[in-house]
């Protein structure tokens, strides 16, 4: 079994090696051609915008679709993408935007003789209302719940069985003019357009694909879909007719393809990356980390991330229906620990909350310091009534396996659990759809979550705690706030940060918010990471971003660097 495994790899990775280019020279001193290699050690879900919930996913999609609005992937600071342009009227209720022109979708059988048509305002009219309607293929209605004028209204109706209004506020004034009109001003809307969710796709795709659009995706992107064996490998090739140019001219994308792989493996995948069959590689195996002090062979890329890692309670059950049994536990993990020793390093200790560091605006000492303090933690199991863990049932801790330390990051915490408390924490390690499932719906009672943001602002992390989210019908799936949390005070204070303008009183009322749910101890930050990427010598233009936010339309390869691969 074992042979059959590293032949099989062997195999699919021999598939992956560098072609030899066929360099054709660009203006300023770029060049078209090759084939760029990634590999996903995490299972992608879906790769459809409306159910595109892992980072994984997103950094293939973000190639095939676009929005509105597009983050630069630099600074991520938000540039024109589908829209050249927009104005916002003086109530900062009215946008309305102007399309570029001659856009069109990929070539695909959802369309008459397999040709993509151009993109219109009524596309993106019809892609805003697919987003504000009950599917099985919609997690995204958030983007626009309570924010855009209608969007509420569209959501209850399909949701109770009733055919939808449509979304009042959103119009199609022309051909290539869209206005959207929010309930109030919120000065995060364009960030929001920017997102996923808002990626503007046919009605075609699932008119003629159905449920298996979520596995075909057909956009307006640089590249479009190949070839796709889930699990196995996905190959995007250049789309021809791509609207996009760079400031010299140069029609994108300059790569003549896009090939990923999905081995689980991370040592196998650093491997292959050592041996150049790869391009990139990002969250490098733990084991592995040493190899940076002398990276001598390739560009190596690190950023503070904009993300959190934590555990998450089933607060609706015993024993965690109770804040000192969940406090208890967040007061006896070793968070310098975690990061010091089963990290290496790579990571900050979660000292405060569930917002991850960077945000210059925010208050972060607002919220309360999260202290190691076994002591305290075993006095408040004691008041809940389980003295040394006594009476205490066995916890079971979920996690995936598919990511930077979360297996020895678990064993650690069980361990600290045990040591600190007398509980008996038992871990099981999941396939990556299988535990997400599993939290979605409810069924997990202590478990691995992350969250790297959508949109960088501290608001995208809060948004998970927000109560509105969570489905009436506790037997949907709640794919926003896993935790199912939802309090009166927390959801005031979140609401009316989204529609303050002035940027230091917002920030102040989503710390306010974070305090809440922090004295609440819905979920135990463990830390945030950092990111470390590794890139070959002859990749160029793929500056590292906090979400690592890929747009691969403008990477090239240097030929005189790829001789001999």
């Amino acid at each position: 079994m074992r042979c059959a495994l590293l032949l099989s790899l062997a195999l699919l990775f021999a598939c992956s090696q560098p072609e030899k280019a066929r360099e054709r020279k660009a203006e300023g001193g770029r060049y078209y051609g090759g084939v760029f290699n990634m590999n996903e050690g995490d299972d992608l879900g879906s790769l459809f915008p409306l159910s595109l919930a892992r980072s994984s996913a997103h950094r293939i999609a973000a190639q095939v679709y676009e929005g509105l609005t597009r983050f630069d992937q630099k600074d991520l600071s938000i540039q024109p993408s589908l829209a050249d342009s927009w104005t916002v009227d003086d109530s900062g209720r009215e946008y309305t935007f102007k399309l570029h022109p001659g856009v069109r979708f990929h070539d695909d059988t959802c369309f008459t003789d397999g040709v993509g048509r151009e993109l219109t305002a009524t596309d993106v009219v019809e892609s805003f209302t697919a987003l504000c309607t009950f599917s099985p293929l919609n997690q995204m209605f958030w983007l626009f719940q309570d924010k855009v004028l209608g969007a509420n209204a569209q959501y209850a109706a399909t949701a109770a069985g009733r055919p939808g209004p449509g979304v009042k506020g959103v119009e199609a004034l022309d051909p290539l003019t869209v206005r959207i009109t929010l309930t109030t001003p919120y000065p995060n809307f364009l960030r929001i357009l920017a997102h996923p969710g808002c990626w503007i796709h046919p009605k075609e795709l699932t008119e003629h694909h159905g449920t298996a659009a979520a596995w075909h995706p057909v956009g307006t992107g640089p590249f479009r879909i190949k070839r796709f064996i889930r699990g196995e490998v996905l190959v995007l090739e250049r789309w021809t007719g791509y609207w996009g140019k760079d400031e010299h001219g140069n029609a994108y994308p300059f790569l003549d393809a896009i090939r990923c792989t999905f081995v689980k493996d991370k040592m196998k995948e650093f491997d292959e990356f050592e041996k150049g069959n790869l391009s990139v590689i990002y969250e490098l195996p733990v084991e592995r980390t040493s190899v940076l002090g002398d990276a001598t062979a390739y560009q190596v890329q690190t950023v503070a991330a904009l993300t959190s890692q934590f555990y998450g309670f089933d607060h609706r059950k015993a024993p965690f229906s109770d804040v000192r049994v969940r406090r208890a536990f967040a007061l006896a993990i070793d968070r310098e620990s975690l990061v010091d020793t089963v990290l290496n390093g790579f990571g900050v200790p979660a000292r405060r909350g569930i917002v991850a560091p960077g945000f210059a605006d925010y208050p972060y000492d607002s919220v309360p310091a999260l202290a190691y303090d076994p002591a305290e933690a075993r006095r408040l199991l004691a008041d809940a009534g389980f003295p040394g863990g006594a009476g205490l049932p066995s916890v079971h801790l979920q996690v995936n396996s598919d990511g930077f330390g979360y297996v020895r990051v678990a064993g650690a915490v069980q361990e600290m659990l045990g040591r600190n408390l007398g509980v008996r924490v038992v871990t099981s390690v999941l396939p990556a759809d299988q535990h997400y499932e599993r939290m979605s719906m409810g069924q997990a009672q202590f478990w691995r979550e992350g969250w790297i943001v959508d949109h960088p602002d501290p608001e995208n992390f809060l948004a998970l705690f927000y109560g509105k989210s969570v489905p009436a019908d506790s037997s949907e799936p709640s794919y926003l706030n896993s935790t199912r949390y939802a309090d009166a005070e927390y959801d005031r204070l979140f609401a009316q940060a989204l529609s303050t303008a002035d940027t230091r009183e917002r920030m102040a009322l989503l710390a306010r918010a974070e305090r809440r749910a922090m004295e609440d101890m819905v979920v135990v930050p463990l830390y945030h990471e950092r990111s470390v990427r590794l890139l070959q010598p002859w990749v160029r233009d793929l500056p590292i971003n906090g979400m690592e936010h890929r747009d691969l339309r403008g990477v090239w390869f240097d030929p005189e660097l790829r001789k001999g691969r």
